[in-house]
């Protein structure tokens, strides 16, 4: 694996005050310095990415997917309304770990629907800015497993 792509949805560019007693106070910057030391350590290229534009996410999304590069996704609440998203993954083949920062089956209703778990290749929630680690882990995992 050469590079992996983290992409994240509307409003995570508030994390750190937004709702820290959900979400935490890490920000969006500290989680991704995480992941790149990770990432610059195993010599992989991290490509980390935040709007609050659906289309913006599915154009990145095709475009790993046609690089067969995988793809930590936070897709904020664009997970739980997002068919283009879900077809975008599906269209493009991307390998996909799909990630939240809360336990999103502990709060309301309409959060428990994801329209991205249907194509990912796993799910990793509710442990905060860990669940990001979490999926890093899981996609080196993966690539290590099918290169072998």
């Amino acid at each position: 694996m050469k590079a992996v792509h983290c992409l994240n949805g509307p409003n995570l560019n508030l994390l750190g005050s937004r709702e820290p007693e959900l979400y935490g106070s890490a920000t969006l910057d500290s989680i991704a310095a995480d992941l790149a030391a990770v990432c610059a350590a195993r010599g992989i290229v991290l490509h980390f990415r935040q709007s609050n534009h659906e289309g913006d996410l599915v154009d990145w999304v095709q475009d790993a997917g046609r690089k067969g590069e995988p793809i930590i996704l936070n897709a904020g609440a664009y997970t739980h309304t997002s068919i283009a998203l879900q077809d975008a993954i599906r269209a493009a083949k991307a390998k996909v770990i799909e990630v939240h920062l809360s336990n999103v089956h502990a709060r309301e209703d309409f959060r428990r629907h994801s329209y991205i778990s249907p194509v990912a290749q796993g799910v990793i929630l509710g442990f905060g800015a860990l669940s990001y680690r979490l999926a890093l882990d899981a996609c080196i995992a993966l690539a290590m497993a099918s290169e072998s």
